[in-house]
């Protein structure tokens, strides 16, 4: 029986696993997906689930639970040896140990990329997984809690503060989806006031949200100004020390959350340890296909897809152009993966990658929202109510679907659920202390802030 690997879970990888199950015949092949979560992550919901729009557990779609006949191994792929067909698994417990393949299919996804920036390893978050989402949403929330237990002045202005690094989709979106969180909560707080907050997007370009055109990209900036954010154009992160935010212009103010969503890099399986082919970018060459190789050197059985494959954009008038590393590219990579590996088992015809796109649509918090699609503009509630519709019906299973627009409804009909739940990042606390108040050595020491 044909074995049939396929490195990560996300979009692309969940696609193929689960578009091979039902196009290969029993017994034919077996599939198996190595990735370190058990679920795959709808990233485009993860903004809403820092604003409590969508629940974290709906955000995750479980492997085992859809992925009836593939074998699932909790682990990460370290090394890919295509000259053995080999790679090594580092299982979350337990030694490193070999698996063998017929055919690889490589869907490793990226990593945030970062740099060398004083503090910012020590204090930073991203918004690249569900954790991370939940994380933020309840840091706010705490936030909110612990200032309004203060009089006005420095240390209650910087537990209001936050700071998003990075103005793409994910950190445009999450910035939008935040500030409308936290305005929506000053009415539970009277102790507060809307001068209380300050929110700061700080961006290396001279624009926001690259995917849009420059008219579209302003009014963006203009409409999150209007809603009193700060919005830092060609400006970099400097320094992060103690929760100190330095930025290249010269400006200074401390932030209780400073969340980095600056871009992607290659997965460093595929960029530093493994001996298929990669470009200058650390990503895998690949033919229009989805084959790895090009088109005069095949490497034989083994496919790629998703952010960490160059893919040819066929539907690009541009010559080499590539896809753009998206959840729609990848969903659709996924599924024509699965058909082309069917169809070189069962002999039928490969065929290659082309979609044009859909437009980009983004949400800039409850109610506000931006869509484009060539000179197609739409701006406002009917652009929010376009990105809900899209990603209910692109968000895989039904059962999804259903938890998502149950959500929807009842934060229509009763508002949003504002209870932090930080505490379960600590979960033997209450036991181990058994109800004794405890304090930090900032809090013996003076500081406000109590644990």
């Amino acid at each position: 029986m044909s074995e049939i690997l396929i490195v990560g879970g996300g979009y692309a990888g969940f696609y193929t696993a689960w578009g091979l199950e039902k196009q290969l015949r029993a017994g034919e092949a077996r599939v198996t997906v190595v990735d370190p979560r058990p679920y795959m992550t709808y990233q485009p919901f993860l903004p809403e689930v820092t604003a409590g729009s969508v629940e974290a557990r709906h955000a995750a779609v479980s492997l085992r639970r859809h992925l009836r006949r593939t074998r699932l191994i909790a682990g990460s792929v370290t090394e890919i040896r295509h000259v053995d067909r080999t790679v090594t698994v580092r299982p979350v417990d337990g030694s490193d140990y070999e698996l063998r393949y017929d055919t690889l299919v490589v869907t490793a996804g990226a990593v945030t990329r970062t740099f060398p920036i004083p503090g910012l390893a020590e204090q930073a978050i991203g918004l690249k997984h569900v954790e991370e989402a939940v994380a933020i949403r309840d840091r706010l929330l705490t936030a909110f809690d612990q200032a309004a237990s203060l009089p006005p002045g420095a240390e209650r202005r910087r537990l209001l503060t936050v700071t998003f690094v990075g103005g793409g989709f994910t950190g445009v979106e999450g910035f939008g989806e935040l500030l409308s969180l936290a305005t929506a909560m000053l009415r539970f707080y009277p102790e507060l006031s809307f001068e209380d907050l300050s929110f700061h997007l700080v961006e290396a370009r001279d624009r926001i949200l690259p995917e849009v055109s420059d008219g579209p990209g302003a009014w963006v900036v203009r409409s999150l100004e209007r809603r009193g954010a700060h919005v830092h154009l060609n400006t970099q992160l400097v320094s992060t020390l103690d929760g100190r935010v330095v930025l290249s212009s010269g400006e200074e103010f401390d932030s209780e959350l400073i969340v980095w969503t600056a871009g992607n890099a290659s997965n460093p399986v595929v960029h530093n340890h493994t001996d298929l082919p990669v470009d200058e970018r650390g990503l895998l060459v690949v033919r229009p296909d989805l084959r790895v190789g090009t088109d005069t050197e095949l490497v034989p059985e083994v496919w790629a897809a998703g952010d960490d494959a160059a893919v040819p954009d066929l539907a690009s008038p541009l010559p080499g152009a590539r896809t753009v590393p998206n959840a729609q590219h990848a969903v659709r990579q996924g599924k024509r993966l699965a058909k082309n590996i069917a169809a070189g088992l069962h002999g039928g015809r490969i065929r290659n990658y082309r979609h044009s796109s859909l437009g980009v649509v983004a949400t800039l918090g409850l109610g506000r929202g931006i869509f484009q699609y060539k000179s197609i503009v739409i701006k406002g509630v009917a652009a929010w109510l376009m990105h809900r519709g899209y990603h209910v019906l692109a968000v895989p299973t039904w059962e999804r679907k259903v938890r998502v627009l149950t959500v929807w409804l009842t934060a229509a009909l009763f508002g949003r659920d504002f209870v932090s739940l930080a505490s379960v990042q600590h979960p033997r606390d209450a036991f181990v202390t058994s109800g004794n108040v405890q304090r930090s050595d900032a809090s013996q020491a003076g500081d406000h802030t109590a644990t």
